[in-house]
């Protein structure tokens, strides 16, 4: 249920009916946007006069919110959540970024990539330090050591880091090293336990969609993040298993306008895991910036043939130089004003 607040209302009468909510047993998420106030009231709902409310002064509308997230819900929250990534990095509300770099960290290879997608104009570094495998037999990652060269690259260049946490265990690592941006993976999209740990930070999250999950689902995964008290959640798709073979996953590029209907939260997309094919991946970036993503997350390696995973999705420098011009006329082309 959410009650919007008439504009009169004084920020002592909005305290007071928030406490008196509270009072009830209920929990409140108080949205102030540019035009308008707008109490998320969180609880078995189904107890309270909506009458009651509207009868109050400072209450112009109540409306009952069917969908079970509310935290992540744009009826609770109607302005663009804005996400500060670090180094003054804003993602969100207009605010475009692209995250890039090579799939797992290597070694002293990291800041040769690094300074080549900061230079064809990404803003965040991305890499595995911990890496979650099909096969047992796989490269892992480097681990602790993966992460210190992540930051080293990132302090040096003052990009925001993007890395996966996989372990619950390995949170306290990762604040521990200042880690910017803490990535959920497509696999633990439901390790509803390692959700609620890392809400316990506030440390952003940036958030996969599952192999096989619905818009929903996502959302939901969110929900479990925001409702520990971290509301710093960015959603990425990633693409879904479909009966299709002839690419890694299947891109849902309808999920990016769809989910900016649903939720306040930013939406980037990620077009390397979504297809698995280094051909097809600058086409996906383009979709999904003429979709409206807030951002991408893109993969990029100095020699994809020897890296040490996949390297059949990754993209060159010069491959990703071109990539973002053509990126740059997009998102010109779809925020010009159209008068």
């Amino acid at each position: 249920m959410i009650a919007i607040v008439k504009q009169s209302a004084t920020p002592e009468q909005l305290d007071q009916f928030v406490s008196w909510i509270e009072g009830r047993g209920y929990r409140t998420n108080v949205s102030q946007g540019d035009n308008e106030t707008i109490v998320g009231i969180i609880g078995d709902t189904t107890r309270i006069d909506p009458f009651l409310l509207e009868s109050m002064d400072i209450i112009e509308q109540v409306r009952r919110v069917s969908e079970p997230y509310k935290l992540a819900n744009r009826k609770f929250h109607p302005e663009d959540t804005i996400i500060d990534c670090g180094y003054g990095v804003l993602l969100g509300g207009g605010n475009f970024q692209v995250i890039a770099g090579p799939c797992s960290v290597e070694g002293d290879n990291l800041m040769e990539i690094a300074i080549a997608v900061k230079s064809a104009g990404a803003s965040m570094l991305r890499g595995g330090a911990f890496k979650p495998r099909t096969s047992p037999y796989s490269f892992q990652g480097m681990g602790e050591r993966g992460l210190d060269l992540l930051m080293e690259a990132g302090a040096e260049l003052e990009m925001p880091v993007v890395s996966e946490i996989m372990d619950a265990r390995d949170i306290q690592l990762f604040l521990d090293k200042g880690v910017n941006v803490m990535q959920i993976g497509a696999r633990n999209a439901q390790n509803f336990s390692l959700l609620k740990e890392v809400g316990k930070t506030q440390t952003p999250v940036l958030l996969k969609r599952g192999l096989s999950g619905t818009i929903d689902e996502l959302l939901m995964a969110a929900e479990y993040v925001m409702s520990e008290g971290n509301p710093n959640v960015i959603l990425c798709e990633r693409g879904i298993r479909t009966f299709e073979t002839r690419t890694r996953n299947t891109f849902d590029v309808n999920a990016i306008p769809v989910l900016h209907h649903l939720t306040h939260l930013p939406v980037v997309g990620d077009p390397s895991h979504a297809t698995g094919y280094t051909r097809y991946v600058r086409q996906a970036a383009y979709a999904a910036t003429a979709a409206g993503a807030d951002g991408l997350e893109i993969e990029v390696h100095s020699c994809p043939q020897e890296a040490f995973s996949d390297g059949a999705q990754a993209l060159t420098p010069s491959s990703f130089y071109d990539a973002m011009r053509r990126i740059a006329l997009i998102r010109e082309a779809i925020t010009a004003d159209p008068r």
